[in-house]
């Protein structure tokens, strides 16, 4: 990794994400992009514009120096940071900044969303995940501060989780960290006998170029209630570090009715949850 992402609010979860960033660009030798985002209230934009500049101006320098006391951690040693205040707030142009900088990791802290505010507003957490082109790392109550050693995916085997398959085997390698499969069956899921099921699962090794007998053993399968029910299971289990998920990014009308098992295991999962875009 070059170049990783933290979007910062300067609260005790967005703090437990600039750590985690930290122990990852440690690892890999990647620069850390810590941003604000500003967000001015309607009674400073009404103003004339003139007042507007100067409101502007005194919020932008009150920022800057909560953002540089914020940046004075000891853990930050050794690690290029740079700090960018945006001026927005509207988390689909995270992305955009990704690409600008050609980052190859956001890390968000979060501390998930449930209820009437998960079904009617959502979580900053969940809408950079569906607008993000690049990884998504979601750090909960606990910063990531240890080597990580085992990774859960859930998959289903089909062909659209292959590229996100790969690309989280990489991101793995990278740290050395063991990569496990697991596929979760659930009452509303399709029937599919063991046969079928092994078919599927070998296409997919195939498309993988790995070798399908053997990846298949490795294979873990889980019947549970929901996938999220399966995954969370599975991963305390095994005592698992983070869990892998792959996503649509659904958005709009399609998310609010379809939702996504994705975005619903990154906002319950006390584990770190990384997503990849299908």
């Amino acid at each position: 990794m070059k170049k990783i992402i933290v979007p910062v609010d300067f609260s005790d979860y967005s703090e437990n994400a600039l750590k985690s960033a930290t122990f990852l660009a440690k690892q890999t030798n990647a620069e850390i992009i810590v941003v604000h985002m500003l967000e001015l209230s309607n009674a400073v934009i009404s103003q004339s514009e003139s007042y507007m500049q100067q409101e502007m101006v005194f919020y932008l320098q009150l920022t800057e120096k909560k953002f540089a006391e914020f940046l004075k951690k000891d853990y930050l040693a050794d690690i290029k940071v740079t700090p960018i205040i945006k001026h927005f707030k509207i988390f689909s142009e995270i992305d955009q900044l990704a690409r600008e900088e050609d980052a190859d990791l956001i890390v968000m802290g979060s501390k998930g969303a449930s209820g009437l505010k998960e079904m009617f507003i959502g979580s900053n957490t969940e809408k950079v995940i569906r607008y993000a082109h690049i990884p998504v790392l979601v750090v909960k109550e606990n910063p990531i501060d240890l080597k990580l050693e085992k990774a859960v995916f859930a998959c289903d085997f089909t062909q659209d989780d292959v590229a996100p398959y790969m690309e989280a085997k990489t991101f793995f390698e990278k740290l050395n960290c063991d990569l496990e499969l697991v596929y979760i069956s659930t009452p509303t899921s399709k029937f599919k006998s063991t046969q079928e099921l092994e078919d599927r699962m070998k296409k997919f090794f195939s498309l993988t170029n790995e070798n399908e007998e053997e990846s298949v053993k490795r294979v873990k399968i889980i019947s549970d209630y929901s996938v999220e029910k399966g995954v969370f299971y599975h991963a305390t289990k095994t005592n698992a570090d983070v869990l892998v998920v792959a996503t649509h990014g659904r958005k709009g009308i399609a998310h609010f009715f379809e939702g996504s098992i994705s975005e619903d295991i990154a906002n319950h999962s006390k584990l770190p949850v990384l997503s990849f875009k299908i």
